[in-house]
């Protein structure tokens, strides 16, 4: 330890155009204690004035006692200094985990900390400035002005969207003075097909773009080589300046911003209150770019622009995974407040059973990924061809689909080309057509499998559609006589070896041709019931393959079997 070598005396200004920052000397002693043990000692201490943030003590990294401290993974960032590392401090074993930060290899504006560290003081037994014990103390400068705290008190909580929030937000930037010329919001989404929402603004172009990005963009090569992955796994944010000599360009996409006249580029990360990792990039194209100043009026209202935009993504996320798990219309009525044990009401619908034939003997044939490839690749067939034509898919029976094709003014309003109950009867036969290409399809792109066979059972009647079960655990779905007598419909079709029946109810509705296969009886069903076949091929039709599930599992496949 040299506590012995001169005191600076110079007071530093770290680079701006404003006294955002200023690290002056402390003429005094300063030393670390920590649980009886001193962890630093040095007469070279400085003392940052930052903003309308408290005064932090930095003390040279080599009047530290290293032999105490631990360095983590954990990265934090400041636009403005640089990605700043942390070390916890082991005495007597006990761990205070990241007590301590320093700026390793900080930006030309916070150059002045190279070599220092700071210390967390809530983690620490205690300060020394000469014999005194220091007191974290409050900010006790100037009010820093910042035009953006006054938005988001404001402004910000108007917004009803993620998209009204983002775009109220790109133009407090610029009422702010800052001269931004290009913002990216990236949040993470918890959806099974899509990875993350990705919000985009550029001066003079579109107002506002929202994009989706798919998982698998995380195995793409032009999401490795972006700032955004490091980011993403907690390396702390990225700042490059793009003008003057030396302009580091180490990521592909600061070469494309740099070719249109970007002179400035920073990105950096914002928390969500379960610790998820989001992401803010500002680009400027004026000359100079971003000086530190309007940097920390951003990076001030980091955490609040964080709590503002989970408050909408946590709305769009109940929905995606309701209208995923429920159903586009029952998810809809589930957020609407239809919650309670007992919700629900009866409806007039078309329901459709369908099941996946031989589904035992292939589960005994088939490992059990291979045989998930299979059944999945059968669902959305069938599933898909439902939800594409207006129906929802209600439940997953094991092998089997339950769905209905509900018929109600509520419905009507909401979809205006539907036309009540021959409309409904249309769309259902429709789907079913559809499901009999795709399965085609998929039997001729995988000679290597067993030919997928199904059957379908299309029933018109009544149903209680709402909550059953119990308070604990709830199920939005359809019960009633029409709907078993839906699925006794489509147990005829191995009997009758057809594809599609219909039972007459949906027949006198049906406006396309069918054809009479005879009256049986249903199981379970008083009486005999007409049953009809639709008349005709599908193969005129021209839908496309499903990919999106079955893709990412066959590539994962593909990976083991290599």
């Amino acid at each position: 330890m040299n506590a012995t070598k001169s005191l600076k005396t110079n007071t530093k200004t770290l680079k701006t155009n404003k006294t955002l920052m200023v690290a002056k000397p402390i003429a005094e002693r300063v030393r670390v204690e920590q649980d009886g043990t001193w962890i630093a000692d040095t007469e070279r201490a400085i003392v940052l004035h930052e903003g309308r943030l408290p005064p932090v003590i930095y003390i040279p990294a080599e009047d530290v006692r290293h032999e105490y401290l631990q360095k983590t993974a954990t990265q934090t960032h400041c636009p403005f200094k640089g990605n700043a590392s942390y070390w916890s401090i082991q005495v007597g074993g006990v761990t205070a985990k990241n007590a301590v930060w320093g700026y390793e290899d900080p930006y030309d504006e916070g150059e002045a900390l190279r070599g220092y560290v700071a210390f967390d003081q809530s983690k620490i037994s205690a300060i020394y400035k000469g014999s005194e014990v220091v007191i974290p103390e409050a900010y006790e400068g100037t009010p820093y002005p910042n035009p953006l705290v006054g938005w988001v008190i404001g402004r910000a909580l108007k917004a009803g969207s993620v998209e009204t929030l983002f775009e109220s937000f790109t133009v407090a930037l610029q009422d702010a003075g800052i001269p931004v010329s290009r913002v990216t919001v990236i949040i993470p989404n918890l959806h099974p097909q899509v990875f993350a929402s990705m919000l985009f603004w550029e001066d003079g172009g579109e107002p506002i773009q929202v994009r989706s990005a798919p998982h698998d963009i995380l195995t793409r090569p032009v999401f490795a080589a972006s700032p955004f992955a490091p980011i993403l796994k907690g390396s702390g944010g990225v700042r490059r300046r793009l003008e003057g000599d030396n302009v580091k360009l180490d990521y592909p996409i600061l070469e494309e911003l740099l070719e249109k006249g970007a002179t400035d580029y920073c990105a950096m990360p914002f928390k969500f209150t379960d610790g998820q990792i989001c992401i803010l990039s500002l680009t400027s194209y004026v000359v100079g770019g971003f000086s530190a100043d309007d940097l920390n009026k951003v990076y001030e209202i980091l955490p609040s622009l964080g709590r503002l935009f989970e408050v909408h993504i946590q709305r769009m996320t109940a929905i995606g995974l309701l209208e995923t798990y429920l159903g586009g219309h029952t998810g809809r009525r589930v957020l609407n407040g239809q919650v309670k044990h007992g919700d629900g009401e009866n409806i007039h619908a078309v329901i459709w059973f369908s099941d996946f034939r031989d589904s035992t003997a292939l589960s005994e044939s088939m490992d059990q990924d291979t045989y998930l490839l299979h059944l999945n690749r059968y669902f959305e067939c069938v599933a898909g061809s439902v939800i594409e034509n207006g129906g929802e898919v209600l439940r997953f029976i094991g092998d089997a689909v339950l769905a209905i094709f509900p018929i109600s003014d509520a419905v009507a309003a909401a979809r205006k080309d539907a036309t009540g109950t021959a409309e409904a009867c249309r769309r259902a036969m429709k789907a079913a057509r559809e499901v009999e290409v795709k399965v085609a399809a998929a039997n001729e792109a995988h000679p290597d499998f067993p030919p997928i066979r199904y059957g379908i059972g299309l029933h018109l009647g009544d149903v209680t559609y709402g909550n059953i079960g119990i308070p604990q655990r709830l199920e939005f779905t359809v019960i009633g006589l029409a709907a078993n007598q839906a699925a006794r419909v489509e147990s005829m079709t191995k009997e009758l070896g057809e594809t599609v029946l219909v039972s007459a109810s949906f027949a006198d509705q049906y406006s396309g041709e069918l054809a009479p296969v005879g009256s049986h009886v249903l199981k379970g069903v008083p009486g005999t019931h007409e049953l009809f076949v639709p008349v005709g091929a599908a193969a005129a039709l021209t839908v496309d393959l499903p990919s999106s599930g079955v893709v990412e599992q066959e590539m994962a496949l593909a990976a083991a079997a290599v």
